[in-house]
């Protein structure tokens, strides 16, 4: 789990999580097993977490996905302060009649609005991985039943028999031919009165593509988890931690690289780090001409990053190619190499 600032977007770091290790094959069905005994338990108990951890925010909203929406964490996991926002998975019976994905269609449209969503590649009109949707808004509440007796005495007998929750539907109008058009049926603890407040939710649930950039920067375009060597499993599940550190930092990096938040580096990188980078700023990457100086108030977050952008191989002009994740990848392995040999100095 990460925590991301809900206003600026910006990622604030690890908030927990869990590693599963699967024992061979689970003969049991899934709808025969309690929840503690289910990967999926991971979704409660990370969020559970991040209650201690993030108990001095003003408020916290969970984003999650469609593995998320399960009904004994509706009705455990809310509190004053701390909300779900979920995209429905099931189609669920409602309290007094009627299903969840037939509800809306009964509402008037509450407002239309183009947004900007990731796209696949190929994709026709996507400029830079991200493509243009024209998405119709319908919003109201809803009250879920619980399900059948069957799952209550698998869960908790305890389980309320209805939870009451805000369903924020969006639906593309006209998507390219051959692409499937976005359609979020989102579940929420908050309650939007207004159409801009509706739209907040979407805006939100947008900011959970930010842990799917993490785990690509663990594997496929960036660390390699999974090309790793490694045959022992307690071996690997270090590894993974370290990884997911690691990944969290350097999508930090490519987050404050053009400067546009105001995080301070220390949100990322110890004193010893920043102490390194300044000698650094001061040394071989001391400006030769205008255009080579780092632009960033030193011991920010934007600043740690031009720097490390360097240690990778990045020129430093701003006329260039803005650093990926690779470089400053590079750049980070680098720059442990050498706080390794700073601590070093004086023995």
């Amino acid at each position: 789990m990460l925590a991301v600032d809900a206003e600026s977007g910006d990622c604030l770091g690890l908030v927990s999580g869990q590693v599963w290790n699967r024992d061979g094959r689970v003969p049991a069905r899934a709808d025969d097993r309690p929840l503690s005994e289910k990967e999926s338990n991971r979704w409660g108990m990370t969020a559970q977490a991040a209650k201690a951890v993030l108990s001095d925010a003003r408020r916290v909203t969970v984003v999650g996905d469609r593995e998320s929406d399960i009904y004994a964490d509706w009705s455990r996991l809310p509190e004053p302060g701390f909300d779900l926002l979920l995209r429905s998975c099931q189609n669920r019976r409602l309290a007094g009649g009627g299903w969840l994905h037939t509800v809306s269609a009964e509402w008037p449209a509450a407002g239309s609005a183009t947004i900007q969503v990731p796209a696949a590649i190929g994709t026709p009109g996507a400029v830079k991985g991200e493509r243009p949707v024209a998405l119709t808004l319908r919003h109201g509440p809803v009250e879920l039943r619980r399900p059948d007796a069957r799952y209550v005495a698998m869960q908790d007998p305890a389980l309320p028999p209805t939870v009451a929750v805000h369903l924020v539907e969006v639906v593309e109008t006209e998507p390219p031919p051959g692409v499937e058009p976005v359609h979020w049926r989102l579940l929420t603890t908050h309650t939007p009165t207004t159409t801009a407040e509706a739209w907040q939710i979407v805006g939100w649930y947008k900011a959970r593509w930010t842990i799917e950039q993490m785990f690509r920067l663990m594997k496929s375009q960036g660390l390699g988890i999974e090309d790793t060597q490694v045959e022992s499993a307690e071996r690997l599940l270090k590894l993974t931690a370290i990884a997911a550190a690691a990944a969290t930092r350097i999508l930090q990096l490519v987050q404050a690289r053009d400067g546009r938040c105001s995080q301070s580096a220390k949100i990322a990188f110890n004193e010893t780090e920043i102490k390194v980078l300044d000698t650094l700023d001061r040394g071989i990457y001391r400006p030769r001409t205008p255009k080579q100086t780092n632009p960033h108030q030193p011991r920010t977050l934007a600043w740690a990053a031009w720097l490390v952008a360097r240690l990778g191989g990045w020129d430093g002009y701003a006329a260039s190619r803005k650093p990926g994740p690779i470089t400053l990848i590079r750049g980070y392995e680098t720059l442990q190499n050498l706080v390794q040999g700073w601590s070093l100095r004086d023995v």
